[in-house]
């Protein structure tokens, strides 16, 4: 009695004093009492020192075409040799380096490091090669003499490539609530891409490739409990080294790339209120181009005041309304404002030269986006998601000055099915917009009634299906579908209608503790119709693109044998693409050839010498054909003259021998 009596007074007592809020965190905990000794972390040590592997390799390459130096990353033929790292070091006190380098030595590289301590400081350097071959012997009749292209009676060769060479280097550094950091890169861009001049008639031409751009970029994070805040900033410069292009005979036939800078200023923030969470920024900038302007006068424009200042918003909401449901939506404008000057240009007529004088038009563009979305849980295993997108675009000096689209999709989530899951999602949109205005200003030289595909009244309908099962516990299975298709049936002169359908399928099997599978396949359909007219009245001719493209692979991982000390494996890939295109007039006439194919075939065998070192012997094979019917040897009699026939026939070998050390 005296025992509950006890109680019943301890409760009144605490139910009459004031309430005061436990706080029952571990920092609180009182250990005072506690022989640490007995409880000491045996397995919490720090793995101070050394780790990763480092790695040389050297072999052969057998090729007698360039464009393999896409796949095996040089374009050198013969011997060749590389480096690879990937190392970290770790100190008692947390300080840590990492080091990660990739076919040191190749046109294609990169090396990266990185040093610091997390949570105090950090400070990167990576440098990037990356190099993309079309063609080792384009042809021109056209060569350059300091900024002047002559005539050659016999062509020369050139090689169709081009490199970019970055170097980034970058420093952060954190402590509690802030955060601060600044970046510097710069790209240096070589070689030579195709292009064309009048001479009278088209030639096309191995245009120099030499630029540099300049970018910087400085930014502060301030976070709390629940929000965060960024205020950043980003420059960049480009220089154009190239010079402007004349003939013996006539000056400024091409005008080079003019140099240019752009500034941006970033506020960006997030905040989280219960269950919403909310996230905006905001960036302003100005892009500006000062240089001469080529004039076909023959007086160039001196300090062009190019001039375009940007804004750009986002605002963001998204809350758990219930343990079932969620709704978000998201806001987003874009204004891109053209302050250039506006000069008087001599200008080309449609058939011949006169000596009327045109503006140029200095356009503007404004774009808002709006999304509303919403997901529901229905049950267990089954979410239902669903949404309405509109986005809508003011051009200024258009054909047609407003258009809106307008988009409403769904998607089903089931994982209610043992080891299967199944996404489904359907979308339909709309685009329509003000009326048209065909005149002097907008479309001078073009059919009244055509309609440009970005600025047409479009339908679109959209369905994707994927599947995920594991129906054994070493296989994997995925499936993927998709069906889009475009309808711009108000428009007489354009594009008309186009499809884009695929499937995919995935393979993943551990047949054994040893041994394991893949494979997969795809493909992919994308036709189109075109409507034209020679009359400028109605369409009378019509043109039907259909592109096709296959993407097959295997592979096999064979481990364990020799006692555990050789992995022997083999991957095949084979991809296919092919474009046919056909005109029907009085008749229906197809295009000529425009088709590739690539055979891939990569073997290997990995031995371990001991638990520290091991060799890799990798051979790998690349077929590769391709034809364009378009292209046309410069000796063929034609108003157009190309660079020669760029098509690709060739089969190459590369045999490496790899030596790694584990640290």
């Amino acid at each position: 009695m005296n025992f509950k009596l006890n109680i019943i007074t301890a409760s009144l007592l605490l139910a009459s004093a004031p309430v005061l809020s436990a706080n029952f965190a571990v920092s609180q905990a009182n250990t005072t009492q506690v022989d640490q000794q007995n409880y000491q972390c045996k397995r919490c040590e720090v793995n101070s020192g050394y780790r990763g592997n480092v790695s040389v390799a050297a072999g052969y390459i057998e090729s007698d075409d360039v464009h393999v130096a896409n796949a095996f990353g040089t374009d050198q033929d013969g011997f060749v040799a590389t480096a690879n790292a990937d190392v970290q070091y770790q100190n008692s006190e947390g300080y840590q380096a990492k080091l990660n380098t990739h076919q040191l030595g190749y046109e294609n590289s990169f090396a990266q490091m990185s040093a610091g301590k997390p949570g105090l400081f950090t400070v990167d350097a990576d440098y990037q090669l990356i190099t993309t071959y079309q063609s080792g012997d384009a042809q021109s009749n056209l060569y350059y003499d300091q900024g002047t292209l002559v005539n050659s009676t016999l062509p020369y060769a050139f090689e169709l490539s081009q490199q970019r060479e970055k170097i980034a280097l970058q420093a952060e550094v954190q402590h509690d609530m802030y955060q601060g950091y600044v970046q510097f890169e710069t790209e240096d861009k070589s070689g030579y891409t195709s292009s064309s001049v009048m001479n009278p008639s088209p030639v096309n031409i191995g245009l120099v490739v030499d630029s540099t751009t300049d970018s910087f970029t400085a930014g502060a994070i301030l976070n709390g409990a629940n929000w965060l805040t960024e205020l950043s900033y980003f420059a960049s410069q480009y220089d154009n080294n190239s010079q402007d292009l004349s003939f013996t005979y006539l000056d400024d036939v091409y005008a080079a790339a003019p140099d240019n800078e752009a500034h941006q200023i970033s506020l960006s923030g997030q905040y989280q209120l219960d269950s919403t969470v909310m996230s905006g920024r905001f960036i302003v900038g100005r892009m500006i181009q000062d240089d001469d302007l080529i004039s076909m006068s023959g007086n160039p424009i001196q300090n062009w005041d190019g001039e375009v200042d940007t804004t750009d918003a986002t605002l963001k909401v998204s809350s758990m309304l219930s343990n079932r449901l969620r709704v978000g939506g998201s806001y987003d404008y874009s204004n891109r404002e053209n302050n250039s000057s506006v000069f008087e240009f001599q200008q080309y007529t449609f058939n011949d030269l006169n000596d009327t004088f045109k503006e140029n038009i200095a356009t503007d563009i404004e774009r808002s986006t709006y999304k509303l979305n919403a997901k529901y849980r229905i049950s267990q295993g089954y979410r239902l998601q669903a949404g309405y997108d509109r986005k809508e675009i003011d051009r200024s000096y258009s054909a047609r000055e407003e258009t809106h689209d307008d988009t409403l999709w769904g998607k089903l989530s089931i994982r209610a099915i043992d080891n299967v899951v199944i996404d489904i999602k359907a979308e339909h949109s709309n685009r329509d917009g003000s009326a048209y205005q065909t005149d002097e200003l907008t479309s001078s030289e073009e059919n009244a009634l055509m309609r440009k595909y970005y600025l047409a009244n479009r339908t679109r309908n959209n369905v994707e299906l994927s599947i995920n099962h594991t129906p054994l516990s070493w296989l994997g299975v995925d499936i993927s579908a998709h069906y889009a298709k475009d309808d711009y049936d108000d428009t007489v002169i354009g594009l008309t209608e186009s499809e884009d359908y695929g499937v995919n399928l995935n393979l993943n099997a551990t047949v054994s503790k040893h041994v394991s599978l893949y494979g997969f396949a795809s493909q992919q359909w994308i036709n189109s119709a075109q409507a034209s007219s020679q009359s400028y009245s109605a369409a009378d001719w019509y043109t039907d693109i259909e592109d096709e493209f296959i993407n097959i692979g295997t592979g096999i991982s064979y481990g364990g044998l020799m006692q555990d000390k050789l992995t022997l494996g083999a991957d095949y890939l084979f991809s296919n693409s092919n474009s046919d295109t056909y005109i029907t007039s009085t008749g229906t006439t197809p295009y000529g050839d425009y088709y590739s194919y690539n055979h891939s075939v990569n073997m290997y065998a990995n031995y371990n010498l001991s638990n520290e070192m091991a060799l890799k012997l990798t051979y790998r094979y690349e077929r590769y054909y391709d034809t364009d019917d378009a292209q046309m040897s410069l000796d063929e009699t034609t108003s157009v003259i190309t660079l020669g026939e760029l098509n690709h026939n060739y089969s190459a070998h590369q045999v490496m021998l790899n030596f790694s050390y584990l640290l």
